[in-house]
């Protein structure tokens, strides 16, 4: 018979290892991720990532193990700080890569060395059990939009604020909050809630005009951008953080889950871009 255990211990023998203590954001942070990175699949390969966020808007996909530098050539190599990646080594005997130099999905490969070849064959046999076992299908191709008023809206809208135009994922009013709550989940309330100023769609060139800079202007009709500038400068920060109006103001709720914007490119994005204004903002004759 077996004895029971002792107070100090758990029901199955396991000692007490003291109070439980919960993640927090470190106020010298320089995310508000309360994880350094977001797990996820590649689209194309069906291979876990981890997304990181850069110094620049676009966050990164990395590989989700760390590599000796001697397997990893110079130009490939990259290393976490506080949660941040940066395309560099730092120094130490270990780096990371990105997902797409091995992503056995590529259309064209790059040339890689015979160590870097041997995880996207890995990778590659790991696609193949997924797609044998339907644990992965290929994304289908964006639907082209219809002429209809009931599906002229965009569901990939651009968006301009802060003076930069951004793609988002979802339709205007199915983004989401990304903080978390009390509960520990995410934030249910949406970025566009009730209340607050909604944006204008308008009929805008495909590349922002600018002063005093000369930049190539693409020879295409015009397209719908969600125009958010003459929002004042804390809507629109509350916008690009995707927070809702409860969470905009606060310090301390952290992040779940990245923001969904893409920067907008006209030549990667021209099959999510509408030439016409949504069927309820269209002007009547």
């Amino acid at each position: 018979m077996r004895p029971h255990p002792t107070a100090p211990h758990h029901w199955d023998g396991t000692l007490h290892t003291g109070p439980r203590r919960t993640l927090t954001l470190a106020r010298d942070s320089p995310s508000r991720l309360l994880r350094c990175a977001q797990n996820a699949h590649c689209g194309q390969c069906g291979n876990r990532v981890d997304r990181h966020t850069t110094t620049s808007p676009r966050p990164v996909s990395l590989h989700p193990a760390e590599l000796s530098t001697t397997l990893v050539p110079q130009r490939y190599r990259w290393h976490l700080a506080s949660g941040i990646a940066y395309p560099a080594g730092d120094g130490s005997r270990w780096c990371r890569i990105t997902h797409t130099a091995v992503c056995p999905a590529a259309i064209e490969p790059e040339a890689l060395p015979d160590s870097l070849n041997a995880i996207r064959r890995q990778l590659a046999l790991h696609t193949r059990r997924l797609i044998d076992t339907a644990g992965f299908t290929t994304l289908p191709s964006a639907p082209p939009v219809a002429s209809g008023d009931s599906t002229c809206r965009p569901q990939r809208p651009v968006v301009q604020l802060l003076y930069t135009r951004y793609i988002a994922t979802r339709p205007v009013e199915q983004i989401q909050c990304v903080s978390q709550t009390r509960r520990r989940t995410r934030c249910p309330n949406l970025v566009l809630a009730p209340g607050t100023a909604p944006g204008r769609w308008r009929l805008m060139p495909p590349t922002p005009r600018r002063r005093g800079t000369r930049q190539l202007t693409l020879p295409s009709s015009d397209i719908a951008v969600y125009d958010l500038a003459h929002l004042s400068y804390q809507e629109q920060i509350r916008w690009r953080t995707q927070r809702c109006p409860a969470h905009a103001s606060s310090t301390t709720a952290p992040d779940l889950v990245l923001a969904d914007w893409e920067p907008f490119d006209p030549t990667l994005h021209h099959e999510f871009t509408a030439t016409r204004l949504p069927a309820e903002t269209r002007p009547r004759h």
